[in-house]
């Protein structure tokens, strides 16, 4: 379908009756207005179990989502990626269309993201008509736009497209490109398995005295590693080190990941002692990585262990390392352990997921321990009422 971008004859006071007649979707029990936030706020919780396409649209409209807010922005996604999953892809550009016409957010920002949400529904044709178009809403392109076009081609994974648009546009359009968009070109083409195209791209930042910064060399040192080209790797920490570039702790939880979904935990352990010796800190992502890794590879004494560095070292697990813990720990059947953790992580108010706990308790009474296992399910209870009656069918099988 064509895409059609027209200037509407709308006023602002139209948009807000109209508005004002939806609004109540949001909050029936109410007749009190709500105010932007609370709009936005309702919308993303209606959302969350909205599975009606056209009531999707509704709450959209009736909240009056607008990209310049970030919440706002959170709803737009969902939405969107709400409408993809039902397959209503008339219903993404309806909604688009209206709301980049919409005389009270026109703007860059606005359309940028809206540019970058077509990627990300995989209507990328429509992205490129939007960017091409911006004329005839009375927008200017600029970088911006032809940056969010690029990221735009990034999430539809369409990294031929992405070679286009870098290639052709800016001469078409008489853009200049910056700093970003060479930084987002690297990571396409690192993304998309040619990591050793961005040479050629950094080649072309020196041509143009663009420098580049720590983000140009990320994406690379990943991409160098999924391909597991490690002599690439080397030549992009030099190319860092040209350019007087520190090896910080984002680049080391690179290649420390990297390292990990290669099962090298061991590798990246050295790593990561390297990089203590140095007198860095590591962080939450940095352990939580190694024991992701360790844990993958059936090594749960390492993971256990770093839990516990982590933790003494004074950085704080975050609720994804007790997860992984708690779910890895259950599966190696070190059940004991894995309470423990649990119990550190109710403390805080977060919870795994049903299955992981579901695990978790009927492998403690497995082992003996029937009384912890009620008293697990007793937490999870009163922190989940909803789930009592799932719970309770689990308890009276357990073990007496």
């Amino acid at each position: 379908m064509a895409l059609r971008l027209k200037l509407r004859s709308i006023s602002v006071s139209q948009i807000q009756r109209s508005l004002s007649t939806s609004s109540s979707i949001l909050n029936p029990d109410s007749k009190t207005p709500l105010t932007s936030k609370e709009k936005s706020r309702a919308a993303i919780s209606l959302l969350r179990s909205e599975k009606n396409p056209e009531r999707i649209l509704e709450i959209c409209r009736a909240a009056s989502l607008t990209p310049e807010s970030h919440m706002d922005r959170v709803a737009y996604s969902s939405a969107i990626s709400k409408l993809k999953d039902l397959n209503y892809f008339s219903g993404i550009r309806g909604l688009i269309e209206e709301s980049i016409t919409r005389p009270d957010i026109k703007s860059e920002r606005s359309a940028s993201h809206f540019i970058i949400l077509y990627g990300k529904a995989g209507l990328l044709g429509d992205a490129v008509k939007t960017f091409e178009k911006m004329h005839g809403i009375g927008l200017e392109r600029t970088v911006k736009t032809l940056n969010s076009l690029i990221l735009s081609c990034i999430v539809a994974k369409d990294y031929k497209e992405m070679k286009r648009v870098y290639l052709e546009f800016p001469n078409i359009y008489g853009i200049v490109p910056d700093l970003e968009t060479y930084n987002r070109v690297i990571k396409g083409l690192c993304e998309s398995g040619d990591s050793k195209a961005s040479f050629s791209i950094l080649n072309e930042m020196e041509k143009k005295n663009v420098k580049p910064n720590a983000v140009t060399f990320r994406p690379m040192i990943a991409g160098f590693y999924e391909e597991q080209d490690f002599e690439g790797v080397g030549k992009v920490l030099e190319k860092m080190e040209e350019h007087n570039i520190t090896l910080g702790v984002s680049t080391y939880n690179i290649r420390i990941q990297s390292l990990c979904k290669l099962k090298r935990s061991k590798e990246a352990k050295a790593l990561f002692e390297g990089m203590v010796s140095r007198g860095m800190k590591p962080n939450v992502i940095t352990y939580g990585n190694l024991i992701l890794g360790f844990c993958k590879e059936d090594n749960l004494e390492e993971a256990k262990s770093l839990f516990e560095r982590m933790v003494k070292n004074g950085v704080d697990p975050d609720s994804q390392c007790y997860f992984t813990l708690i779910y890895f720990l259950c599966q190696g059947k070190d059940f004991e352990a894995a309470l423990k953790i649990f119990k550190d992580c109710i403390a805080k108010n977060w919870v795994p997921n049903f299955s992981t706990m579901k695990s978790l308790v009927e492998g403690l009474a497995r082992i003996s321990m029937v009384d912890e296992a009620k008293e697990v399910i007793g937490e999870l209870k009163e922190k989940f009422p909803t789930n009592s009656d799932r719970w309770t069918e689990i308890e009276d099988g357990l073990a007496k």
